[in-house]
């Protein structure tokens, strides 16, 4: 499996897959060209259906600068090895094809040269699925989080530290924002809305909820702005893990050592569901994306509370196992509806699954990897439509007016 610098990286959003890794893929093929005049990008599927919204194009363009990139949408070729690819040609200042390249985007900003081997992608962890980590907590005594720091370089802790401060960073900044995002829907930000509402006779856990939401809702929004986030797993689903542990640090006083802890025990969670199965909206729906991320934090809830491994794989089972068949239908093909509610809304689920773990554990029937194998053969089956290329679900009814 590999390390937790390939699944929390920092970054612009609104898309890991349709922003980030494209940009990583432009980055790395104009490095194979550097005496090259020119470029040309061609997108495919889902990343040509919504790239406009997710500004691939933009973001493609940019890293090629200042030398100039055509960007070509090709919506007709069906026959591709996965829904986000993207086609690079660099040409002389003659016009001759110097070379290409086509690079995959597999989600969470990752991406793969098609038709060579994997490079540069850091395997540290020698299991196969979360059973396997489950039982060298088991033989050794330690709690999940202790896998990662006995596998991980010396530096492991520092960056999740980063990786927390930048997460916090998100939410302040999106906490204090107003106004209207960019693009054509006008969804007005809504997280400082939420944290300073006052409500009569409120009671203190609807209060204590309505605050999750808006941390949720403000990174959800800086992601959804072009803002600097984190990937957990994915740009589209980087609201739900940071505000839980926004909210129960806040509650509870947690170190930043202790979130470091619960960010280590998350993402053994979503290192093994990128393992087996897939965080790709477009590959697997939105159950990939929000379904992972929901069993991320959840299982960074169980190790706030000192819970062992066993509630630890129940609650992030629990999480996962109620996003099944998820679809991905961004209307308009931005990160915005009905992308940041559902951060919100997965942030409350993750506590939730926690909570039933919490006494539920000794009545379970499903393993974690099971739910993960689950997921990916529904992602499947999923029609297109609703695996990120706005052509069916929500999308569709804003269809005609964005037109």
């Amino acid at each position: 499996m590999e390390s937790l610098r390939e699944l929390y990286k920092v970054g612009a959003g609104p898309s890991s897959s349709h922003t980030m890794g494209p940009q990583r893929a432009a980055v790395d093929f104009a490095g194979r060209y550097p005496l090259a005049a020119r470029f040309r990008a061609t997108l495919f599927g889902s990343l040509a259906a919504t790239g406009k919204g997710h500004l691939t194009d933009e973001s493609i363009i940019k890293a090629f600068a200042p030398k100039s990139c055509e960007v070509i949408f090709d919506h007709e070729t069906r026959e591709l090895p996965h829904p986000n690819v993207v086609d690079f040609e660099a040409f002389d200042g003659e016009g001759k094809l110097l070379g290409k390249k086509r690079y995959i985007s597999v989600g969470g900003g990752s991406i793969r040269v098609d038709g060579e081997p994997e490079t540069g992608k850091r395997e540290v962890y020698p299991f196969k699925n979360f059973q396997e980590i489950a039982d060298y907590c088991a033989d050794r005594n330690c709690p999940l989080e202790q896998v990662v720091f006995n596998f991980e370089d010396s530096g492991i802790e520092d960056f999740l530290l980063y990786i927390w401060k930048t997460m916090k960073e998100a939410i302040r900044r999106g906490l204090k924002a107003e106004g209207v995002l960019p693009g054509a829907l006008q969804v007005e930000r809504k997280a400082k809305i939420l944290l300073e509402a006052v409500e009569d006779e409120e009671e203190p856990q609807m209060r204590e909820n309505r605050h999750l939401c808006a941390f949720a809702f403000a990174t959800s929004e800086e992601n959804a702005s072009g803002g600097t986030i984190v990937t957990a797993p994915t740009c589209g689903a980087s609201g739900v893990l940071p505000a839980v542990l926004f909210s129960l640090s806040r509650k509870y006083g947690y170190s930043d050592k202790k979130i470091a802890s619960a960010l280590a025990a998350a993402g053994l969670v979503g290192v093994t569901v990128k393992q087996n199965a897939s965080v790709s909206g477009a590959e697997a729906g939105c159950q990939a994306e929000i379904g992972t991320a929901t069993a991320m934090a959840a299982a960074a809830v169980c190790t706030l509370f000192n819970m062992e491994i066993q509630k630890v794989e129940y609650s992030a089972g629990i999480a996962l196992e109620h996003q099944l068949g998820l679809t991905c239908d961004p209307v308009g093909g931005y990160v915005q509806i009905p992308c940041i509610e559902r951060n919100a809304v997965a942030a409350l689920r993750a506590i939730s699954s926690a909570e039933l773990a919490k006494v539920l554990t000794g009545t379970r029937k499903l393993s974690l990897d099971f739910v993960i194998k689950a997921m990916y053969e529904t992602g499947k089956d999923i029609n297109v439509r609703y695996r990120e290329t706005s052509e069916g679900g929500l999308a569709t009814f804003y269809k005609g007016k964005l037109s």
